[in-house]
């Protein structure tokens, strides 16, 4: 019985599962904090052009 809690200790310390759904979590957060500081410095752009093609389009 010892040597099989043992085994059942070992093979949780060794499972990486969590591990590696985190780091995914993490990754995408970095993702979107990315995208949306992009879109903020973009976005002001983005309207002033779309003003002048609507102006145009008048």
């Amino acid at each position: 019985m010892f040597t099989s809690i043992r085994t059942q200790i070992s093979k949780f310390v060794r499972n990486e599962d969590g591990a590696t759904a985190i780091e995914y979590g993490l990754i995408a957060a970095l993702i979107s904090i990315a995208a949306v500081t992009a879109m903020t410095a973009i976005g002001p752009k983005l309207l002033a052009t779309f003003e002048k093609v609507s102006t145009g389009l008048n």
